[in-house]
Parts: C-alpha cells; structure tokens; sequence
C-alpha cells in the first residue's frame, strides 16, 4: 500500500449551509468522528464559518495527541463559501476539496431557505429562488459529488435536507413543502442510478428541530395570530410521541449513522427524525 492509499483511510465530508443549526451539528459530529469535513456556507457567512473552524483548532491544540473527546482522532476542518444555487460555485467547492483533501467521500447537501406566506401571495420571483436554492441546489451538490466518487471508485455516501413539510403538505408553506417533496424524488432516483458504483443516496427529514430556522416559523406564526412568542414552537411539542422538540444533535446522530460503512445496505430513504410525528 503506497503513502497516498495510507493518507485516503481519513474520509472527507462536505456539509452545506454548516454555519448553524443542523448543519453545523452534522459537520461538528463528523469531524468528531475524524473525518476531514469541510464546513460550507454563503459568502456572506463566511465569518461565521472561520469562528467555528477557529475555535475547534482552538480547543484541539488544548488536546493531547490531536484527539477528541474520548480519545477519537479528529481530523482537518476546512471552510469553503459556495452558492449552491449557482452551479459554478458548486464545482467549484468539488474541485477546491479535492485539491485540498483529495477526495469526497460523503456529500452532506443541506443548505436550504424558508418561504412562510400564503400560496395566493407567493410571487413567482420568490417561487423560483425556493426551488434554486432547496430543489437546484440539492441537485447540483448530488451531481457533483457523485461525479468525483464515480471517478474515485471507491464509493460514497450523499444526503440531502427533506423534511417532514416534505411528507405531507402543511398551510402557507407550499412552496417550501414542495421543493422538499422534490428532494424525496431526487433522492430515490438518484440511489437508483448510482447503487452500482457503491454510493448510497439518503435525506433526513426533520420535524421540530430547536433552531434559529424553526424559531423564524415561530415569530411568522405568533406574529399573526397575536400568540406569545414562542407559544408556537411550544405547541408543537404536542404533535410529537416524545413531547419534546428534537435538538441538532438528533439529526447529526441519524447522519452519522447514514454515512458509516454500517449503512451500506440502506438508500434512496428519506428518514424522520420527529419524535414520532409523523410515521410513513
């Protein structure tokens, strides 16, 4: 075995929209688990992003033998801006961690907006930015990523942000609804077409997650119906069979698993992780 094989035991992950929330859960969980992960994100969070990188490096030079908690090697971590929507940028950011790692090993797309009005109201221009950056972004990440595991010929893991807005339709969030609904689609054809190169396609479909992106639905909500904020992330606790809301680390938890070397036998899911509120 030459020093480069050696060198590719390290796997590398690419998480989008990791400036925050679940994003940047998953990308701190991988990392954890010592893969080489490269956190992606607008330009405008590009700040955000280098804090983060910093302050992990920060508390791993405190770290004996460049490990983690619990005695887990931690690998490199890397922030690299992208626009999913635009598809330059996303081969691009394949070609810089290729060029900087040497590879993708597993595609995290979860970059993703929110659009909270009544369908009648929704203006095209807003429509169309939905489905670019939710329906064409996923779509370019997969593309692009699979593109570099076909010619690695070692495999692959590649995920993308559903939700459970993407298993059933809910009111004035119709165009957020459909563009995940479309990521199912995707997702389940994508694993179709690529099984025989050993990548596997899965999404994760969230339902009440505590987050800065859940609180946005929140202040919508209350905003209209003169409810306390806050009253409305609280109430979804009753729609769960755990009454509680689920934490980032759920959601990591669930992608941990889905990129391992276990899951080889599981793809073109879309998985909940709702505290059993929803069951498909």
């Amino acid at each position: 075995m030459n020093s480069a094989s050696v060198a590719r035991i390290t796997r590398v992950a690419i998480v989008t929209g990791a400036a925050q929330g679940i994003g940047l859960a998953i990308a701190l969980e991988l990392y954890s688990e010592g893969f080489d992960v490269v956190l992606s994100d607008l330009k405008a969070k590009e700040g955000k992003l280098n804090s983060v990188t910093s302050q992990i490096y920060d508390t791993q030079d405190d770290q004996e033998d460049g490990r983690g908690q619990g005695g887990k090697r931690v690998g490199r971590l890397l922030a690299i801006t992208a626009d999913v929507s635009v598809e330059d940028e996303v081969k691009g950011l394949i070609d810089k961690v290729v060029a900087e790692l040497g590879g993708v090993d597993v595609m995290v797309a979860n970059a993703g907006i929110s659009l909270l009005k009544p369908l009648e109201e929704v203006t095209t221009p807003e429509w169309d930015k939905m489905m670019a950056v939710n329906v064409r972004g996923t779509f370019l990440c997969y593309k692009y990523a699979a593109e570099q595991m076909i010619k690695q010929g070692r495999g692959g893991r590649i995920l993308g942000a559903c939700s459970i807005a993407g298993k059933k339709g809910m009111p004035e969030v119709a165009a957020y609804c459909t563009s995940k609904f479309a990521i199912r689609g995707l997702t389940q054809s994508a694993a179709l077409e690529w099984g025989k190169y050993g990548i596997t396609v899965n999404a994760y479909a969230p339902g009440p997650i505590d987050t800065d992106f859940l609180a946005q639905f929140d202040e919508y909500f209350t905003n209209k119906s003169g409810a306390p904020k806050g009253s409305w992330s609280e109430s979804l606790k009753q729609t769960t069979s755990t009454g509680t809301l689920g934490t980032p680390q759920d959601v990591a938890n669930l992608v941990s698993y889905l990129v391992s070397r276990g899951a080889k036998f599981v793809t073109g899911q879309s998985i909940n992780v709702d505290g059993g509120g929803v069951f498909d």
